[in-house]
């Protein structure tokens, strides 16, 4: 289902999965993950892909909001920035991206998440979103 080598596009989506997308589309594979669901507060739930990637929907409008790249994913971002690459070089190649104290990842305004490693400072995943995640109803699935 994931195609592993696929580009990271921001706002887009990456492994051929595109943000937007309806939880029906995605019905046969959630079949199919074992304990893979997890509930992050009453409205979002995220899915598990082994080692590829996570799905993570708004219940409410059925949407997804974020894909989140894992360690078996090839693909790259910006046809450069890839899973296991260390931030100093990320940073000198897209300098736009901030360190999120609170939430403990990299930000870039380019619709981008960036977790690292904290012993290696190499990327651990890498997620794109939709604009709307910052909205003040977003929770409530008006978007």
């Amino acid at each position: 289902m994931v195609l592993l080598d696929a580009p990271i596009v921001p706002w887009e989506g990456l492994g051929g999965i595109k943000l937007y997308s309806h939880i029906s589309d995605f019905y046969s594979l959630i079949r199919e993950l074992k304990d893979s669901e997890t509930m992050l507060v009453k409205s979002l739930i995220r899915y598990e892909i082994k080692d590829e990637a996570f799905l993570w929907f708004n219940i409410f409008n059925g949407k997804l909001f974020k894909i989140t790249a894992l360690k078996n994913y090839t693909g790259k971002l910006f046809g450069v920035i890839h899973i296991g690459m260390h931030i100093d070089k990320v940073l000198e190649l897209e300098p736009d991206f901030e360190y999120d104290e609170f939430e403990e990842v990299y930000c870039s305004p380019k619709g981008i998440y960036i977790e690292t490693d904290p012993v290696e400072h190499t990327l651990q995943w890498i997620s794109v979103y939709v604009k709307e995640i910052d909205n003040d109803d977003f929770e409530k699935g008006n978007w």
